[in-house]
């Protein structure tokens, strides 16, 4: 788990009241794998929450979705880190929540519009049969 929270190993012997030589001595075989202790401790979590919530606890559900959605942005944020850049070698432009926002409300009024005229044409179609 400490590896996990990304403590050093001089830090982890000092919980553990051991010297760094004997944290390495002891405990090589889960050191050299420090990359995978973090995933390695979301999936337990993971886990741990799901059967909390499937045996009946909403708060572990509630706790458990919200991991999953931040795992989520997670996993997004690294497919958008390894995106091909754009065809001159620049990376995409950033869009704001602002800007997203801005342009939702044009679409959104885009389509109102549409569909009126859409009803208007239906009403003047009826209205000369």
């Amino acid at each position: 788990m400490l590896l996990a929270l990304g403590w050093s190993n001089g830090r982890i012997a000092n919980a553990l009241h051991i010297t760094e030589p004997t944290l390495r001595k002891h405990y090589f075989s889960v050191i050299k794998f420090r990359d995978q202790q973090r995933d390695r401790m979301d999936a337990a979590v993971a886990s741990t929450l799901w059967r909390q919530f499937v045996e009946g606890s909403t708060a572990a559900g509630k706790v458990f979705m919200a991991f999953v959605e931040k795992n989520d942005r997670m996993e997004i944020e690294r497919t958008m880190a390894s995106a091909p850049s754009n065809a001159d070698g620049a990376l995409p432009e950033r869009v704001g929540k602002k800007q997203v926002d801005a342009q939702r409300a044009i679409d959104a009024d885009a389509d109102l519009m549409a569909e009126l005229e859409q009803e208007a044409a239906a009403q003047n179609a009826t209205a000369v049969h």
